[in-house]
């Protein structure tokens, strides 16, 4: 439809210029037989200056059709959008911009919103934000860095009066600097179905200082332990179990498994450099276990924005490990989180987010018998920042503040998908 009024409207200039060229040669036929050939060629130039000018105004009304058809075009675009707001959701993948519309040269592209293109960089592992299209595939490598440091205070021994301890007091300062480069690919398999494969490399170091005070010792116990490796393994399925339709959010169904491939910490050899001061030889990689979690995550597009949220729990495997020589029974507590936050469109190339995560870890078990101290609460701020280097290519760049006794003080993480 929007063709043929196109050709009819140009059908209609060209008639008009056919009509004018008529007229004028008429007058001018009629002018020849009055006046002189200097006469005439003044008429004639006077015509063809009349004729430059319908030219120049049929390129105008030509370039003035394009643009109102561009405009339909866009206005079509965002009809459909708000009849279906998660139409191409579910097929787009994070590094696959929309293609931008062509226009007359030297003319600027008119900016695109469009809320189902926004790259939400993942709060926790099991919060995707649009699943890879069928057929394609993303290579995402990933930098992260995480600093934490902890006081504790050890206390062997009893009270005897409430200001009076009878036996080993130990105070313990320790920092830790942890740094994981990951390589992680993610495959469409259908246009709701994707999954993932991580593998990730860890470096560790820690620098624990402590002081026995009840035995003595007139010195600080320095010790520096590191460790680097590989990292357990992840496996990853996620499905979009909706369209998103009428007011819905999008949801999305979550399955990580994670493969105890990394060194175990229940193997780490210990040692004593003073009396009641105990330290690990080396860190370990992994955790030491095999675990499986399953996870809810919902995308909700409002324009130029997007909420998103999500809960997940974390089953882990019970094993039988070997502790100072003696055979002993772990099973590491299990646990449950919560995420929500929101991406915000700042142009068509980049978008900010925020959001918080929150995770309880349950109290593990040795020989089930509690585990004094292993319930964690795990409060993490992130602020995430995205821009879209390519139409296959994008940056990724957050940042992690722990917000509990237990969680890391500072994280950051680079991420850049690229699609193929």
């Amino acid at each position: 439809m929007l063709q043929t009024i196109i050709a009819l409207t140009r059908r209609d200039v060209a008639v008009k210029l056919i009509l004018h060229l008529a007229i004028v040669l008429s007058t001018a036929g009629a002018r020849v037989s009055t006046a002189d050939n200097s006469s005439v060629e003044q008429v004639l130039q006077e015509h063809a200056a009349l004729i430059n000018q319908q030219k120049v105004i049929l390129e105008r009304q030509q370039r003035a059709l394009e643009v109102q058809a561009r405009e339909i075009r866009q206005l079509q675009a965002r009809l459909d959008q708000q009849r279906n707001p998660t139409a191409g959701l579910a097929g787009r993948s994070v590094a696959e911009p929309p293609p931008l519309p062509m226009g007359p040269v030297g003319q600027a592209p008119p900016v695109i919103r469009d809320s189902t293109a926004l790259d939400i960089p993942r709060i926790a592992d099991n919060v995707g934000s649009v699943l890879t299209v069928k057929g394609k595939f993303i290579l995402e490598p990933s930098l992260q860095y995480s600093y934490a440091d902890n006081n504790r205070v050890f206390l062997d021994g009893f009270t005897f009066l409430p200001s009076i301890a009878i036996g080993l007091i130990d105070l313990r300062e320790i920092k830790r600097h942890t740094s994981i480069f990951s390589l992680a690919g993610r495959y469409g398999l259908t246009s709701r179905l994707e999954a993932e494969l991580r593998v990730p490399y860890v470096n560790r170091k820690d620098s624990q200082r402590s002081r026995p005070i009840s035995i003595g010792v007139g010195e600080d116990a320095i010790f520096e332990a590191d460790g680097g490796g590989l990292g357990d393994i992840e496996l990853a399925l996620r499905y979009q179990l909706n369209e998103g339709r009428n007011g819905w959010p999008v949801f999305i169904g979550n399955l990580i498994g994670s493969v105890d491939t990394g060194s175990s910490p229940f193997n780490v050899d210990f040692v004593q450099s003073t009396p009641g001061a105990v330290f690990p030889t080396e860190l370990p990689t992994g955790a030491g276990y095999v675990s499986l979690q399953s996870g809810l995550s919902l995308l909700y597009p409002t324009d130029p924005g997007v909420f998103f949220g999500n809960v997940s729990y974390t089953w882990n495997e019970e094993t039988d490990e070997t502790i100072a020589g003696i055979r002993r029974t772990v099973d590491p507590g299990d646990a449950i989180g919560l995420g929500f936050g929101m991406g915000f469109a700042l142009n068509d190339r980049s978008s900010f987010n925020i959001g918080y995560s929150h995770r309880h870890v349950f109290t593990s078990k040795t020989d089930n018998a509690d585990i004094n101290g292993s319930v964690l609460d795990i409060g993490q701020l992130t602020v995430g920042y995205s821009l879209r280097a390519s139409n296959t290519a994008r940056y990724n760049l957050s940042l992690n503040i722990g917000t509990t006794d237990d969680a890391q003080n500072v994280g950051l993480t680079f991420r850049m998908p690229m699609a193929f």
